[in-house]
């Protein structure tokens, strides 16, 4: 449990209020991997907005649930908002992909869900 997210935020967000804390749980398997797909897609087809939409609409739900990939996050999200033709984010996009893959499969696993 936990070893590819933290609850320590979502406990204290939640109080403590275990019904909550599945309530963030659901929500983060319902929200994330959409956007984690809608940011692959929008990388690959170099959609600097969609990619940087998809990435900024990730970033309070990455940290909450302390993915570790906050900040290769905000890299992608920049690459997006700044169009930087000239920078190849594959690689940063691979980490946070997998990090979301993850987190995903654990939180199913600990929730039941």
């Amino acid at each position: 449990m936990e070893l590819n997210y933290k609850l320590y935020r979502v406990k204290e967000l939640a109080d403590n209020d275990e019904d909550f804390i599945k309530s963030l749980a659901e929500a983060f398997l319902e929200e994330v991997p959409v956007d984690a797909e809608r940011l692959k897609k929008a990388v690959a087809e170099e959609d600097y907005f969609n990619a940087y939409q998809a990435a900024h609409k990730m970033k309070p739900t990455v940290d909450l649930f302390e993915l570790g990939v906050l900040d290769t996050l905000i890299e992608v999200q920049d690459w997006g908002k700044f169009e930087k033709r000239d920078l190849d984010i594959s690689a940063e996009l691979d980490i946070v992909i997998s990090a979301v893959e993850k987190a995903v499969a654990e939180i199913k696993s600990d929730f039941n869900l």
